[in-house]
């Protein structure tokens, strides 16, 4: 038996002991988000002629109860605990130290962000000089930043692997008891001080709690447990949800537990992983098929690109309808639902083609030697500001220009030696 599958219709080998799911669970996942976003994206006018912002999505009555599934952000998480322990544990037969790890890490999540920040920069300092309304402008650019979120929340999971791995590998159960006793203290004082700004520590506990199940797929214990068992615990975690938003103090819509973080999507992420196991066989044989193995393997490729762009470029087919007379019906009427369909397509081509002009953005390409700790730091704290800013305040001209005057000054020092006897190579764009 060779060492490599069959190569795939991109002309890529695949390693053997590669999981085809978590690729497929990856793309799944955005795919999920891109489509609800754009059914959460409506544009209207008034009587007067006015146009509004609208969420058709949401209004609907049934969206609450299809957020359980359809909240799927804690399984791009779990499939990301999986990866980054895999390559962690790759890292370190390399003789990578955690420094090198957390650089490289880190500048995948801001090398494609850059040229985001730098698009948003200038949009909104053009349309500040336009007489277009205020409050539309401000809408449309607080939800063109919204995923932002999630560039915050990651570099938080990511920096902290070397860590949580050997927590993880010395005292597991101990690590997820402790994390869940954090994520449990950090919502009951938010629920009873009312104060919601506590609730931004669960930006770590629990989207590392959630990495943490991640690590623990990727050791089998999800394999070991029986298909009942698993059955079980997606049982068990649905249950606790019913109990916790019917009783507790979480809302039933599982978007309104996304920010802050709360303990509801901890108990997602647990369901999802099983769900993710107990699917294997049937996601494996869809993986098998040459034409879903190159849809998969092409677009996670690109991944990054795709989610961080797909709300600008859906706001951007948007004013192509209003501009054109008769494309634009009004959110929440039949004909606005039937011409999401072809509105999807024009949105999906208009992406590949911003794929095909950014995605080498998420090439990292070789490497010097990681720079000093502190330079490494500096560079973490510049780039993750500007997100976590965006999540709590929402996207405006000035965290537009903080985030790409940082995400520029951010990559060349993740690109550099800065800081090591060994000559500094500055950044250069990738090719």
């Amino acid at each position: 038996m060779g060492t490599t599958r069959k190569p795939s219709a991109l002309g890529t080998s695949i390693p053997p002991t590669r999981d085809l799911t978590l690729d497929l669970a990856r793309v799944a996942c955005v795919m999920v988000v891109l489509v609800m976003h754009l059914l959460q994206t409506g544009i209207g006018t008034t009587p007067d002629g006015r146009l509004v912002a609208s969420f058709p999505l949401e209004r609907q009555p049934w969206f609450a109860a299809a957020s359980w599934v359809g909240q799927i952000m804690p399984l791009f998480f779990v499939v990301g605990g999986f990866a980054a322990a895999l390559g962690w544990r790759s890292a370190q037969l390399r003789g990578t130290t955690p420094n090198g790890f957390i650089r490289a890490r880190v500048l995948r999540l801001t090398q494609p962000s850059l040229p985001l920040f730098l698009f948003f920069a200038v949009v909104l300092t053009v349309v500040s000089f336009l007489p277009v309304p205020t409050a539309l402008v401000a809408d449309a650019a607080v939800g063109a930043g919204s995923p932002l979120w999630f560039l915050a929340a990651y570099l938080l999971c990511q920096t902290a692997v070397p860590s949580m791995m050997r927590l993880h590998t010395s005292v597991p159960r101990t690590t997820i008891a402790v994390l869940a006793a954090l994520v449990v203290a950090v919502d009951v004082a938010r629920f009873t001080t009312g104060e919601r700004d506590i609730g931004l520590l669960n930006l770590a506990f629990v989207w590392i709690l959630v990495q943490q199940i991640g690590f623990w797929y990727a050791d089998g214990w999800f394999d070991r447990r029986t298909p009942l068992a698993l059955v079980a615990i997606v049982a068990g975690c649905y249950l606790a949800l019913g109990a916790l938003t019917a009783w507790g103090p979480y809302n039933n819509n599982m978007l309104y537990n996304l920010n802050p973080a709360t303990l509801p999507l901890v108990l997602l992420g647990l369901a999802q992983a099983c769900l993710l196991r107990l699917l294997r066989r049937p996601l494996t044989r869809l993986m098998e098929t040459r034409s879903v193995r190159a849809f998969v393997l092409f677009t996670g490729s690109r991944l990054m690109t795709i989610y961080l762009w797909h709300l600008p470029v859906i706001l951007f087919v948007k004013g192509i309808e209003l501009a054109l007379p008769g494309l634009s019906p009004n959110p929440e009427t039949a004909a606005w639902w039937w011409s999401r369909l072809p509105v999807l397509a024009v949105v999906l081509a208009v992406l590949y083609v911003v794929t095909l002009l950014l995605a080498r953005w998420e090439v990292i390409g070789p490497l010097p030697p990681a720079p000093a700790k502190a330079i490494v730091a500096a560079a973490w704290v510049l780039v993750f500001i500007p997100p976590f800013g965006v999540m709590w305040f929402g996207l405006d001209l000035w965290w537009a220009l903080l985030g790409a005057l940082s995400y520029a000054i951010a990559v060349p020092l993740l690109r550099s030696s800065i800081g090591l006897k060994t000559p500094s190579t500055f950044f250069r764009a990738p090719s």
